[in-house]
């Protein structure tokens, strides 16, 4: 059984397949999207648990692409956590105030992302009942 449903939006396949790989291993369900309009059209139509966006995407970056999941009532409930190798202190706090519920930067700490998740599931799970 699952222990929810996870949208990964990242342009890099290798970064989506150690983060694939962590959170199946977990027992969480994954799906890909590469590029932020994609990401945001995931959101909408798959109606995820949770979703990790990488920060430098092209087309919308992450930022965008937070916004606009946020911006929609149907996705504005799921919790969201920046990954990224943007790093600087100026970086995090943009993502906070776009609405991003978590940060982690890369290279990223599995064991730390991993207990976000879960916290961040537990709540979601909470909600739901």
């Amino acid at each position: 059984m699952s222990k929810g449903r996870i949208l990964i939006i990242e342009d890099n396949m290798d970064n989506h397949e150690l983060i694939r790989f962590f959170l199946e291993r977990d027992g969480y369900d994954t799906f890909l999207a590469m590029t932020g309009p994609e990401g945001v059209q995931a959101a909408i139509k798959q109606l995820p648990d949770l979703i990790l966006v990488d920060l430098a995407l092209p087309i919308m970056d992450g930022w965008d692409a937070t916004r606009a999941i946020k911006a929609d009532p149907k996705t504005a409930h799921i919790p969201i956590v920046a990954v990224t190798a943007r790093t600087m202190p100026i970086d995090r706090s943009r993502a906070l105030m776009a609405g991003c519920d978590e940060y982690i930067a890369k290279p990223i700490d599995f064991g730390a992302l991993l207990r976000v998740v879960n916290r961040l599931m537990e709540r979601v799970n909470r909600a739901d009942k």
